[in-house]
């Protein structure tokens, strides 16, 4: 693996099959190992505390916890660990999207997106590098546009440039394909997108897509 980190992963679904189809496919790759199995929010919990994941695969409707609740006790700012989480589910609904965004979700993909896209998704989650599935991400963003005119108010809070990557981020651009359209570093992207977090408040990528989105930055070529 060169030295490659493994990124450590927990599933957390309550149809086994599922749960164990997906371990099947990250199991295969050399970078990702799936750690532990949970069949419903609580005991994804339980087992985040005793595994410490990496990134958590979580799906939205089970028993006795469902995959949101989870999600908000993972991301609480007091929690003893918080991976990335990342939403996986059947249901392509918006309301999903926006409530899983405000309670700080690294991505969101659909359980029908295939092997490739399930480790590129883990991947992305661990390095903080994308908003995970853009033809699906991009799309249910799309429906949290408020309206086709930016804000002043959003308008002057970022700088130009900074502008400029929220855009493509906002798009689904990853950190080395907004270096690439704008001609600078990776490294510099990284500083614009710590700035900008810094600057709104969020968490991660998928807030400032969100707010982007919400706040007319984005989609204007949709």
């Amino acid at each position: 693996m060169g030295g490659r980190p493994v990124i450590r992963v927990l599933l957390a679904d309550d149809q086994e099959i599922v749960r164990t189809g997906m371990a099947m496919i990250l199991s295969a790759e050399n970078d990702i190992e799936v750690v532990a199995q949970a069949r419903d929010g609580l005991q994804a919990l339980d087992m985040v505390r005793s595994h410490l994941p990496d990134v958590v695969l979580m799906d939205i409707r089970m028993p006795r916890l469902d995959g949101l609740d989870a999600l908000r006790h993972l991301t609480r700012p007091q929690a003893a660990h918080r991976p990335q989480v990342v939403m996986v589910t059947t249901f392509d609904d918006e309301d999903y999207l926006t409530r899983a965004v405000a309670l700080g979700a690294a991505g969101f993909i659909l359980k029908d997106s295939g092997p490739r896209l399930l480790a590129e998704a883990v991947r992305a989650a661990a390095a903080g590098d994308s908003l995970v599935s853009p033809s699906i991400t991009v799309r249910l963003l799309r429906q949290l546009r408020t309206g086709g005119a930016t804000s002043q108010s959003a308008a002057g809070l970022l700088s130009p440039r900074e502008h400029e990557v929220v855009v493509l981020l906002a798009e689904g651009l990853t950190n080395a394909e907004i270096a690439s359209a704008l001609s600078i570093t990776v490294g510099t992207v990284k500083t614009h997108l710590t700035n900008v977090q810094a600057k709104l408040g969020a968490r991660n990528r998928v807030e400032i897509a969100a707010w982007a989105w919400r706040n007319g930055l984005a989609g204007h070529s949709a």
